[in-house]
C-alpha cells in the first residue's frame, strides 16, 4: 500500500471517541484523589505518597498491554479487546472508590493509615490500572491506522476529546452540588456530590468505549503490514524480542522526548496533589495543615473549585489543541506551550482570588494540550514501519509514569523544605516546565 489513504475527520473522531469517557474517569481521579484522602484523614505531608501507586501501575501495565496487543489478532480486533476489558474493570472500581469513607473504617492500621484509607488506596490501584488498560489502546490505534501526514491532526483530535472529557469530569462535583446534592458529609466520609460524580462518570465511560468498539474496524494483519511496509515473512523469521531489548534499540527520539516528558509530568503530579490545598489557603484562608480543616465547608468548597480551575485548564487545552497543527515547526509549538504553562503555574504563588486562579489554569492548559498531542506524534513518526509500535508506546508510557513516581516519592520532603506551602509546590511545577521547554532543543526528528 504505497499510497496510504487519508482518513476522514469522522473516522479519526470515532477512533478516539472512547477516550472521552476514559478521560472523564481520569479527571475524576486527578481532581478528587487528594480531596478524598484528605477527607479520610491523610496528613497533608502524606498526600503525595498516595500518588505513587497510580503511575507505578501504569509503568507496569502499559508496556505489557503494548507487547501483548502487538501479537493479538482476533475477530474482536487487535487493540480493542484490551480497551473493553479495561473499561469494564474501571466502571466497577469507580463505584467502590468514593464509598471508602462510608464503611466507617476508622481503626489505624499499618503505616498509620486507617482502614478506610487502605480500602481507598487499593481501589485507587485497581482504578488506575484499569484506566491505563483502557487508555493505551487509543494511542496505539492512531499509530496503527493513521498515516504520517495526518498523525498530528489525529492526536490533536484525541487531545480535544481528552480535554472535553476532562472538562466534564472536573465539573461534575460542582454541578451536582449546584443541583442540590450535598457537598458536605460527616468527618471521614466522602460528600454525596463526589460519589454521584463517580457513578455518572462510570456510566459515560462504558458507553463511550462501546461506541468506539463497535464503530472502528481495525486492519487485519496483511493490510496492516502493507500499510506500514512490513515484510510478514521476514517478521515471522525474526526472533521475538523482549521489552528490555526493544528499549536498548529505541530510537533517539524516544529518549529525547522522554526527557521533556520527565519534567512535564512531574509538574502535573504536583498540580494534581497540591491545587486543593493551594486554593484553600490562598482563596479561602483555610490552612490545610490544621487538624480538622479538611472537614470544613470552606475546604470542601475549595475542593469543588479545583474542578472548576481544572475545567478551565481543559478549555485552554481544547482551544490550544486546535492551534497546534497550524505551527509550521512542531518543536516550536512544544516550547511555546510549555513556557506559557510555566507562567500559569508560577503565578499561583501570588493569586488570592479564585477567579484569577481560573486565568492561571487557562495558561496551564496550553502545556497540557502539547503534552497530549506532540510527544506521540513525534514518536510514532520515528517508529514508522516498526512491528513493535504498541510495545514502544507502552514503554514510552514509562516516561509519563516514572517522573510522577519520583515527584510523589519526594513530595513530602520537598514540601517541608518550602515550609509546608502548597502554593510553592505549584511554583516549582512551573520551573519544571521551563526545564522541559529547554530540553525540547535536544529532540531529533526525521
Amino acid at each position: 500500500m504505497n499510497n496510504k489513504r487519508n482518513l476522514s475527520f469522522w473516522e479519526m473522531w470515532n477512533l478516539s471517541f472512547g477516550f472521552f469517557g476514559v478521560q472523564i474517569a481520569y479527571a475524576l481521579q486527578s481532581a478528587n484523589i487528594s480531596r478524598i484522602f484528605a477527607t479520610l484523614g491523610a496528613d497533608p505531608h502524606q498526600l503525595s505518597f498516595f500518588w505513587i501507586l497510580p503511575p507505578l501501575m501504569g509503568m507496569i501495565v502499559q508496556p505489557l498491554i503494548g507487547k501483548y496487543s502487538d501479537r493479538t489478532w482476533n475477530r474482536l480486533g487487535r487493540r480493542k479487546p484490551y480497551l473493553l476489558v479495561g473499561a469494564i474493570i474501571a466502571v466497577l472500581v469507580m463505584v467502590m472508590l468514593p464509598n471508602a469513607g462510608s464503611f466507617h473504617f476508622s481503626t489505624r492500621l499499618f503505616l498509620g493509615l486507617n482502614a478506610a484509607m487502605w480500602f481507598g488506596l487499593f481501589s485507587l490501584i485497581f482504578l488506575d490500572t484499569s484506566i491505563n488498560i483502557a487508555m493505551q489502546p487509543f494511542k496505539m490505534m492512531v499509530g496503527d491506522m493513521v498515516n504520517e501526514e495526518q498523525k498530528t491532526k489525529a492526536y490533536s483530535i484525541q487531545s480535544f476529546l481528552c480535554n472535553a472529557g476532562s472538562l466534564a469530569g472536573y465539573l461534575f462535583p460542582i454541578f451536582f452540588t449546584w443541583i442540590g446534592i450535598a457537598n458536605e458529609a460527616p468527618e471521614g466520609m466522602i460528600p454525596p456530590s463526589v460519589i454521584t460524580s463517580f457513578y455518572v462518570g462510570a456510566a459515560i465511560l462504558i458507553l463511550c468505549v462501546l461506541f468506539t468498539f463497535f464503530k472502528v474496524k481495525e486492519m487485519p494483519p496483511k493490510e496492516y503490514a502493507e500499510f506500514h511496509g512490513i515484510d510478514l515473512q521476514k517478521q515471522a523469521e525474526t526472533p521475538k524480542e523482549g521489552l528490555f531489548k526493544l528499549l536498548v534499540k529505541a530510537p533517539k527520539t524516544f529518549w529525547t522526548v522522554g526527557l521533556v516528558q520527565f519534567f512535564c509530568w512531574a509538574a502535573f503530579l504536583y498540580m494534581w496533589t497540591y491545587t486543593n490545598g493551594t486554593l484553600a489557603a490562598n482563596c479561602w484562608g483555610i490552612d490545610p495543615n490544621v487538624p480538622g480543616a479538611t472537614a470544613s465547608p470552606e475546604y470542601q468548597a475549595a475542593g469543588n473549585w479545583v474542578g472548576v480551575v481544572f475545567a478551565i485548564q481543559a478549555v485552554g487545552s481544547i482551544l490550544w489543541a486546535l492551534l497546534i497543527p497550524k505551527f509550521k515547526n512542531i518543536k516550536t509549538a512544544y516550547v511555546i506551550s510549555l513556557l506559557i504553562g510555566a507562567v500559569g503555574f508560577i503565578s499561583m504563588m501570588f493569586i488570592h482570588d479564585k477567579y484569577l486562579a481560573c486565568l492561571a489554569f487557562l495558561l496551564i492548559g496550553t502545556a497540557w494540550a502539547a503534552m497530549l498531542a506532540i510527544p506521540f506524534s513525534l514518536l510514532t513518526n520515528a517508529l514508522e514501519g516498526s512491528p513493535h509500535m504498541g510495545s514502544y508506546l507502552g514503554l514510552f508510557n514509562c516516561t509519563i509514569c516514572l517522573p510522577q513516581i519520583v515527584a510523589a516519592a519526594t513530595g513530602g520532603l520537598v514540601i517541608r523544605l518550602v515550609g509546608g506551602s502548597q502554593a510553592a509546590m505549584l511554583a516549582l511545577a512551573g520551573c519544571f516546565l521551563i526545564l522541559g521547554a529547554l530540553s525540547v532543543k535536544l529532540i531529533k526528528t526525521k
